[in-house]
């Protein structure tokens, strides 16, 4: 067991049914209808495999896209394809999901073989908007037609799909109703990762926010310093602006613009009671960068406002948060420092991230923008944990409860020490 989760070592598979919940959702090439990344399917391979390999009769279920991005919300076929060509063994792929074809395809099903079923998205009760306006109970999540069909066919319940695990459908937290639970390996290694940072870091412990989803980094600002988990807070990005506005610098009107635009500005408020409560914890820039005629142009606080849309932290900035980085035995990592796919905003995130895999801290780095990053500059598989997850991590961060972390816990509390 591990924090609470029964997992694969719990279980004999051999000859047993196990619903596995995975998450692939990927970007889509939308000109070719084929995958654009396939990150979370390599990530979903040693569990699949293992699965497999064991004899256990597996049928995957995972969904791509929402009703939010329903230019993404596609059929599970190319994802299938890939997997195949990942594992170097057949995955079938039923274009159904709870119809009598795909229950009939499970029940023929032999041992160490592997289905993945379509899109549970194509389902009401999976998709976000109907989760954020019906409220269930979890007993009432594993009445959903897609629990109440596939359960009675499945002996043991797989839950792999951590970056989903803020999520709250009856795909997630449904089954573990119903079915022996056990947490997959990238489910465990990523919950395990993550928290080795929130609950026992290595001191000092620096976490560097950044990027433009400044919603997440205050949300997980405010609970790291109240608890005490973070020595230091470096911030880059529209985060480390709003902190220079709510000191009073005016920064100019495209970049003002830009915060206010995305709908960031409420965070000034807060960035001020923050800085009251723990400014010798938040380090933020103390020179920015922008690009003029395609030129990088470093400029002072002093120097502020600005025309140009200020896109990167400046070198003394830059300079400052590596001695800090140096230094850290634990390193956190969410959001890019500047705008790093253009050329004269990429140096604050190259030199910061080549810091971090440099440094001897332990280092951990998620969120689709983050890990953007660290591949874009080839460094991503030098840190020492690459997180799948975005949502799921920001509220784990943040002190608050993971549905599908719950749900296992209380399988594995139903049945300690069991077998399927």
């Amino acid at each position: 067991m591990e924090a609470g989760i029964l997992t694969l070592d719990d279980f004999d598979v051999r000859g047993k049914t196990v619903i596995l919940r995975i998450d692939i959702n990927s970007p889509i090439n939308h000109h070719t209808g084929e995958l654009a990344d396939d990150n979370r399917l390599r990530k979903s391979i040693p569990t699949i495999r293992e699965l497999a390999e064991a004899g256990a009769r597996t049928v995957m279920l995972a969904h791509q896209g929402d009703t939010e991005d329903y230019q993404s919300l596609v059929s599970l076929a190319p994802h299938a394809r890939r997997l195949s060509e990942l594992l170097g063994r057949p995955v079938a792929f039923m274009e159904d999901i709870v119809g009598p074809a795909a229950l009939e395809r499970v029940q023929a099903l032999q041992d160490g073989e592997l289905l993945l079923l379509d899109n549970v998205r194509y389902l009401i009760e999976e998709v976000s908007t109907f989760v954020n306006f019906v409220e269930l109970t979890p007993e009432q999540l594993a009445q959903a037609q897609l629990v109440r069909k596939l359960a009675p066919l499945a002996n043991l319940y797989v839950g792999e799909a951590f970056a989903a695990a803020h999520r709250y459908t009856p795909s997630l937290v449904g089954f573990t109703e119903l079915l022996p639970s056990a947490g997959g390996r990238l489910f465990v290694d990523e919950l395990s990762a993550l928290s080795r940072v929130k609950d026992n870091p290595g001191s000092p412990c620096v976490f560097v926010l950044g990027g433009a989803r400044s919603a997440d980094a205050f949300s997980m600002m405010e609970n790291v310093l109240k608890n005490g988990t973070a020595d230091y807070i470096l911030t880059g990005g529209l985060t480390g602006e709003i902190m220079l506005l709510a000191q009073g610098y005016k920064l100019g009107q495209a970049t003002e613009q830009l915060i206010a635009g995305k709908g960031l500005t409420p965070f000034i408020e807060q960035s001020k009671q923050l800085l009251a409560d723990y400014g010798d914890k938040i380090l933020y820039p103390t020179d920015l960068a922008c690009v003029v005629d395609g030129e990088r142009q470093e400029i002072n606080l002093d120097d502020l406002p600005v025309e140009p849309l200020l896109t990167d932290i400046g070198s003394q900035t830059i300079a400052r948060y590596i001695e800090l980085i140096e230094q850290a035995q634990t390193i956190f990592i969410n959001g890019p420092a500047g705008v790093y796919e253009k050329r004269g905003s990429d140096e604050g995130t190259a030199r910061l991230w080549n810091a971090i895999v440099g440094a001897a801290g332990y280092s951990v780095i998620g969120g689709g923008d983050s890990v953007a990053s660290a591949k874009y500059f080839n460094v991503a598989d030098k840190m020492d944990y690459v997180c799948t997850a975005g949502g799921g991590m920001v509220r784990f961060m943040s002190g608050r409860t993971l549905p599908v972390v719950d749900a296992l816990r209380r399988a594995a509390q139903r049945q300690v020490g069991g077998t399927v």
